[in-house]
């Protein structure tokens, strides 16, 4: 046996089991987006379609009840319908021949009703858009959680005073509510973002090239263009729970281009909470917990440590699907009026990131609920620059007097000479001559506490807290 073979047996084809993305391994989104339940959606869109049919009077209503009875997932070999899609670059046409086989079985009159008019893309991307709107009521359902589990987090800590964070360094204090409320405000944003992209995708309906011409050539002759776009349409909008489109959109792909920019944009809200929380788990920094569990964090090597594991996998998900919202940006110019690769290339980029956010919003559940916060840690760092982290405070107060030049510059020379000595900013400052005379002991000692400037903070808290998604 050469070295780069593998030294154990494993299946020729082995199912995507989520071990290389353990964000979404095992949750609610994965379930929905998988092969299975993609075939079940494309399934609903056929039977959906040929009830639609019914309700407009061109397929038998007897042969729309058999095809949706046969439209069951369980009856149909999924990876031979893969294997088959080879043959035709794309599903449906296999699915088809498959559908139809079952169903013939029931009523061979039903079997000819199978597909009426329709072309594959109709069907694959009335799927797509059901399996995008049922995992995205996963997806809006976590993120209103995460929400209100930052909501208690930010009245619970309005006022617990923590150092501000610039590039990199400290600035001034904030509050820890105040931080909380912004990542509450980002997640909110990111729910309303999916809400309303969700409320507007599409069923597809154009037939063959867009123009619906199969659809009214079996429609017969006393259905007119106009009626057949009004009813069929909205027939099958309402079998399906989807919107009703302006125009088939084959080769407008909208619609998949605005669900991807929508994830990128929750998953880029909740990468934010998971990298500050990494940044205030540090060990020299302390400030936040990650929730414990059992072997949570666990290191292969190193027996002391407890990963911050959680925010680790919301942040590679945010890193990865602004990627995948790429491809399906990239898919917006495409030829003609059905595309030769283009329309393709959007199927794993769409699933994967509907999966990925899926697996970001449900950690974040877990990760805002339990995050366990370290007050006295915070108070400690804030004395970590020995009262530089109020020296704008300080420059304010003495601006009046001095000027506000000279007291900018008096303060910038103080703040390194407390930097150079080691030195607490306030005996610094005692001890500087231009100050004599201007501050008492107890003036500076005030100015310099780090509590007591936090601006608005806790009013803007209160009013985030107030606003909508209000607890």
């Amino acid at each position: 046996m050469t070295h780069d073979q593998p030294t154990g047996t494993a299946p020729s084809c082995p199912p995507d089991t989520g071990l290389l993305s353990p964000v979404r391994a095992g949750t609610r989104v994965e379930a929905a987006v998988s092969d299975t339940a993609w075939l079940q959606a494309m399934l609903d869109a056929e039977a959906a379609l040929a009830r639609a049919q019914a309700r407009c009077g061109t397929v038998p209503e007897s042969a729309a009840r058999t095809i949706t009875d046969c439209a069951r997932a369980d009856h149909l070999d999924v990876r031979r319908l893969a294997l088959d899609a080879r043959e035709t670059a794309n599903p449906v046409v296999a699915l088809v021949k498959a559908l139809t086989a079952v169903v013939a079985q029931r009523s061979p009159e039903a079997a000819e009703y199978v597909h009426r008019g329709s072309t594959s893309q109709d069907v694959f991307d009335t799927a797509a858009m059901l399996v995008a709107a049922r995992a995205l009521r996963l997806i809006i359902a976590d993120l209103h959680a995460v929400a209100d589990a930052l909501a208690e987090l930010a009245a619970r800590h309005r006022d617990t005073v923590m150092a501000g964070r610039t590039l990199t360094l400290h600035a001034v204090p904030t509050t820890f509510g105040l931080k909380a409320a912004g990542w509450r405000q980002l997640v909110l944003e990111a729910a309303e973002r999916l809400t309303r992209v969700g409320h507007g995708l599409p069923v597809s309906l154009g037939g063959a090239a867009g123009t619906l011409a199969g659809y009214l050539q079996y429609a017969g002759p006393h259905t007119t263009p106009e009626s057949l776009i009004d009813d069929l349409a909205a027939a099958y909008a309402d079998e399906t729970a989807l919107a009703v489109p302006a125009l088939p959109w084959h080769a407008l792909r909208t619609p998949v281009a605005d669900l991807g920019a929508a994830l990128a944009h929750t998953t880029g809200a909740l990468g934010k909470i998971a990298v500050d929380v990494q940044v205030l788990t540090r060990t020299e920094i302390g400030e936040a917990t990650e929730p414990a569990g059992a072997g949570r964090g666990a290191s292969s090597a190193m027996p002391h440590k407890r990963n911050p594991v959680l925010a680790t996998l919301i942040r590679s998900a945010a890193l990865q699907v602004p990627a995948l919202a790429s491809v399906l940006a990239h898919c917006l110019p495409a030829e003609d009026e059905r595309s030769a690769g283009v329309w393709h290339a959007e199927w794993q980029p769409l699933r994967e990131a509907l999966r990925l956010t899926g697996g970001a919003a449900r950690t974040a559940v877990e990760l805002a609920a339990g995050l366990v916060v370290h007050p006295g840690r915070m108070r400690a760092n804030l004395r970590a620059t020995g009262g530089q982290i109020v020296s704008e405070r300080v420059c304010a107060a003495l601006a009046p007097r001095l000027g506000r030049s000279q007291a900018k510059d008096l303060l910038t020379q103080a703040s390194h000479r407390a930097a150079e000595t080691r030195r607490p900013l306030a005996d610094v400052l005692a001890e500087h001559p231009a100050l004599k005379g201007v501050l008492t002991a107890a003036e500076l000692a005030a100015l310099l506490d780090p509590a007591a400037y936090t601006g608005a903070a806790g009013a803007l808290v209160d009013r985030s807290l107030a606003g909508p998604g209000a607890p």
